[in-house]
């Protein structure tokens, strides 16, 4: 018997190796720890016992990230999504228990499947993955979209859902099915008081507590009391008998509307990142793969089966509650999956006898499967709505349309992906300087609103080639990626690469980790957060203690130039002090190729121009900038060469460029 410890090593050893494996093939990382927990499982490998503190400790991980999300939110918004949240979702979870109901009328002509059962089976099957879906859009930036709102809106419902559906399932197990109205409404009023507390009283509470926790200037003191917030507000929903996802969720949503949002946001994330994947591997561990091998039929069935018909029945109700084909296909495929809630709702129905427990057995399998199969639907649902919907192609035709419609009488601009804070701060910066811009979001109420004040912002995944074309790509001066997501922003990288190799590229990071990912995918540059807010805080510092304002200012462009390959050196002007000190520093220097120089015909390493302590950073011929050339490049007449070097060895270059051919010499 292994102890914990050992339990934890070879646990944390397996999911690294997993999730490398998994990345290296360019699949989802949830995936990898998924596999990871089928193979390491009670009923595969058997190296970890089936745990059920560790099922409970991994359950933190969906509370964790049903947080983060909740800060994405706010009041305003889900009120807004009511008629989403208590119309399609309720629709959803309805239509599913009635097709199950169908199922089972049918299968009583060559086996026994009771009305309850039905039932049951139906409410389990109705749930979707909560952790899978949301994990998977938010790393597409997908949240704020059409039908990413119509995916949240349905998820909320079902973890509200959960509770009348456990009420349920336990009176038909119990016998005591004419009491259950009564369960039911005791369940309704445990639910209006649970929300009545959390979304009124903790709106009032939650600002105030922030600021007197704060005001102690205590990083620990802050980081406590959000796990306390988080953890507490899971605990009440818990305690009236709603999933702890729930009240993580409000939580979030709550301190979305303090000043506090951003710093709890990146506070979160190694808890909730670590426990989310301990939950997709103790998910894996359920998954009993001698069941598939002995029932292949019945596992293939259920596997296959429920999928389609909740993929068909939520497009359907997506459509009914106004959603253009497109939105409710998307919204379909990303639902048809089975949820963690309903291995809860399916240990109660095998606990109260309701189904065999062979079938019940091949359902679990099917739903682990369905699981395991959903990252492929969602990565690939775009395609799949182009091959299906004969409108989705024009709807996005109109799409582009707009977003040309803006950026057609546009050349020499910049592309803003992200119109958030750092988008937003760009584009007034470039508007003082009079530079034209082509914003693209996915958030259709800052489009709008953006939009109404007159900004060149229009709705678009800047990840689609077709919106980047639209928005000017070969006409623009540059791309600006302002989110901070390596792998939204790697999505974009591979569009602008394809298209337009050589158009330069700034990112925005929080932090450096991804930095040679990005450069390796065509990042001219990118931008860490932390680095940009350690030259302030050393720039403020130093003011402080009485270090000139020029003297910081020049240690503040120096250490730039060691971190930024594009801010190394500067050009000299009319202007620029001329003392000692600033002749030793680095500067930049275009020089024009005469048609009857020495150079032209002549590749850069010919010229030794490195001999002389001379960097070529570009070249600019016929208008095109073509940034780092290579050695081989042959210079021509009417290039304009950027040199980076010291001031005396920058002369040395201007001459070597400049001499005119001898006569009778030969390019």
């Amino acid at each position: 018997m292994t102890s914990p410890l050992e339990m934890t090593l070879l646990l944390l050893l397996c999911s690294v190796v997993g999730v490398v494996v998994f990345r290296f093939f360019n699949l989802p990382p949830m995936l990898g720890y998924l596999a990871v927990g089928i193979i390491v499982g009670p009923h595969a490998a058997g190296i970890a016992p089936d745990s059920e503190r560790a099922q409970h400790l991994a359950e933190f991980g969906v509370v964790f990230l049903m947080f983060s999300i909740g800060l994405e939110f706010s009041l305003s918004k889900l009120r807004s999504m009511r008629r989403i949240v208590f119309g399609l979702g309720a629709s959803q979870v309805g239509g599913t228990i009635l097709l199950a109901l169908l199922f089972g009328w049918i299968a009583n002509f060559w086996m026994d499947m009771s009305w309850e059962a039905s039932i049951a089976l139906g409410g389990a099957l109705s749930m979707s993955s909560t952790a899978i879906v949301s994990k998977m859009l938010a790393e597409r930036l997908e949240l704020e979209s059409e039908h990413g709102r119509n995916i949240f809106g349905v998820l909320l419902f079902q973890d509200l859902a959960v509770v009348p559906l456990l009420i349920i399932i336990a009176a038909f197990g119990n016998g005591n099915s004419k009491q259950l109205a009564f369960w039911l409404a005791i369940a309704a009023v445990k639910i209006v008081v649970a929300l009545t507390v959390l979304l009124f009283i903790g709106q009032k509470f939650m600002t105030r507590w922030f600021n007197i926790v704060a005001r102690r200037r205590s990083q620990e003191l802050f980081m406590l009391n959000l796990l306390l917030v988080t953890l507490g507000a899971a605990f009440i929903t818990d305690k009236f008998g709603l999933s702890l996802a729930l009240g993580a969720f409000i939580a979030g949503m709550l301190i979305a509307e303090t000043p506090y949002r951003h710093q709890v946001e990146e506070d979160i994330k190694p808890f909730r990142d670590v426990l989310l994947g301990l939950f997709f591997v103790t998910t894996g561990m359920l998954l009993n793969p001698r069941v598939i091998w002995e029932h292949p039929f019945l596992v293939a069935t259920f596997f296959i089966v429920p999928i389609l018909l909740k993929a068909a029945m939520i497009t359907g109700l997506a459509r009914l509650f106004g959603s253009p084909p497109g939105v409710a296909m998307r919204t379909g495929l990303n639902l048809a999956q089975a949820g963690e809630f309903g291995f809860v709702l399916l240990n109660l129905i095998l606990d109260k006898h309701l189904v065999e427990p062979v079938l019940l057995q091949a359902i679990l399998s099917s739903m682990l499967l369905s699981m395991l199969a959903a990252p492929f639907i969602i990565q690939n649902a775009d395609r799949i709505v182009l091959r299906l919907s004969s409108t989705e192609w024009l709807r996005q035709s109109l799409q582009m349309t707009r977003i040309a419609t803006h950026s057609i009488k546009q050349s020499g601009h910049v592309i803003i992906c992200g119109y958030g804070r750092a988008g937003q701060n760009l584009a007034r910066m470039l508007e003082h300087e009079g530079l034209s811009y082509v914003a693209l979001d996915l958030d259709p109420d800052r489009v709008a609103a953006a939009a109404a004040a007159g900004e060149s912002v229009v709705y678009g995944d800047a990840g689609r080639r077709e919106a980047l074309v639209a928005a000017g790509l070969h006409r623009a001066a540059t791309v600006a990626i302002t989110f901070a997501n390596t792998p939204s922003a790697l999505r974009v990288l591979h569009s602008i690469h394809e298209l337009e190799p050589t158009l330069p590229t700034i990112v925005r990071t929080v932090d450096d980790a991804d930095l040679e990912k990005l450069i390796a995918s065509g990042a001219t540059e990118v931008i860490p957060e932390i680095v940009e807010g350690s030259l302030m805080l050393a720039s403020h510092t130093l003011v402080l203690m009485g270090v000139p304002m020029r003297r910081v200012v020049r240690r503040v462009e120096e250490m730039r130039d060691e971190r930024y390959s594009l801010l190394r050196g500067y050009f000299h002007g009319a202007d620029d002090s001329d003392d000692e000190e600033r002749r030793e520093q680095v500067r930049l220097q275009s020089v024009p190729v005469d048609e009857n120089a020495d150079a032209v015909g002549r590749t850069l390493d010919e010229l030794g121009l490195v001999d002389d302590g001379v960097e070529v950073t570009a070249i600019r011929r016929h208008g095109i900038r073509g940034v780092e050339p290579d050695p081989e490049t042959k210079l021509r007449a009417s290039d304009i060469v950027v040199l980076r070097g010291l001031p005396e060895a920058l002369q040395r270059a201007e001459e070597r460029l400049s001499r005119t051919r001898r006569a009778g010499a030969v390019a």
